[in-house]
């Protein structure tokens, strides 16, 4: 069974970065989608990210202009760069993976931004 490995978070001062990666333990056919998600404490997850195979990217509105989400396809990799980071970015980032009738999820990074 396929299975996403996170890394890259941790406690951060505010406007400084942290990179996250995703890593599939093993190939993935047919990828539409890969992305990046969060969930604050009392909140629901949200889209932060998010990248098609044909090079699309969206973003939430909270974070544009300061995160940057790419993918490495030939490694099975996601990556979301962080910037300036603010402490309402704290929260616990997920990455998804969504295939023809599949989708995966990370098992979560933690990403504290301190004031």
């Amino acid at each position: 069974q396929v299975q996403l490995v996170e890394s890259g978070g941790g406690l951060v001062q505010a406007g400084g970065s942290l990179r996250l990666s995703c890593a599939a333990s093993e190939t993935i056919f047919s990828i539409m989608t890969m992305g990046w998600y969060r969930q604050a404490p009392g909140e629901q997850r949200e889209l932060v990210a998010i990248a098609t195979t044909g090079g699309r990217t969206n973003y939430a509105d909270s974070v544009k202009g300061r995160f940057t989400i790419s993918r490495d396809s030939a490694k099975n990799t996601v990556y979301l760069q962080m910037n300036s980071l603010k402490p309402e970015d704290t929260a616990v980032y997920y990455c998804r993976v969504s295939s023809w009738g599949n989708e995966y999820w990370g098992q979560g990074t933690q990403v504290t931004v301190s004031s």
